[in-house]
C-alpha cells in the first residue's frame, strides 16, 4: 500500500528561472514522511514522531516548476524494514511524471536516552502495511 500526501509549492521555493530549488523540494518529501510516521502507533498527540532521518539518497529526475496554488503529490511506501529502521521510498510527482525519487532510512529513536531503539511489534505491523517490492 502507498501513502499519498498532497504538498503545495511555496512562493519562496523557486529560483530565478522558476525551477524549484533542490533543497526546498526535500522539505516537501519531509512533510510527507512526517505525515506517514505521524500515524504510527505510539506517537504522542501534538509531538513529532520519535523517528529520525539517518540517510537520504535522492535522484532528481526532472525539473520541478513553481506554479502558484499548484498541489503536487508525494507517494511514499516502505522498501525495507530492519531491526531499528525503515527505508521509506518516495516519489514527488508533477504533471503525472516523477520529478524526484528518494530513499530515506528512518531510525526509531528514544528521546530520553538519545539513542536508537528497536521497532516494537505494533510499529513493525504498521510499517509492514506500506511494504512494497
Amino acid at each position: 500500500m502507498r501513502h499519498e500526501h498532497a504538498v503545495q509549492l511555496r512562493w519562496s521555493d523557486p529560483d530565478s528561472y522558476g525551477h524549484v530549488n533542490h533543497a526546498r523540494a526535500l522539505s516537501l518529501l519531509e512533510d510527507a514522511r512526517l505525515s506517514l510516521a505521524g500515524t504510527a502507533p505510539g506517537v504522542v498527540p501534538g509531538r513529532q514522531p520519535d523517528i529520525i532521518l539517518a540517510r537520504l539518497e535522492v535522484d532528481y529526475l526532472r525539473q520541478l516548476y513553481y506554479r502558484p496554488g499548484e498541489m503536487l503529490t508525494v507517494h511514499s511506501w516502505v522498501a525495507r524494514i530492519g531491526t531499528k529502521s525503515v527505508t521509506v521510498r518516495q516519489e514527488l510527482v508533477q504533471d503525472g511524471q516523477v520529478a524526484i525519487r528518494a530513499d530515506g532510512i528512518c531510525v526509531m529513536f528514544d528521546i530520553t536516552t538519545d539513542t536508537s531503539r528497536a521497532l516494537t511489534d505494533d510499529e513493525r505491523a504498521f510499517w509492514a502495511r506500506y511494504l512494497e517490492d
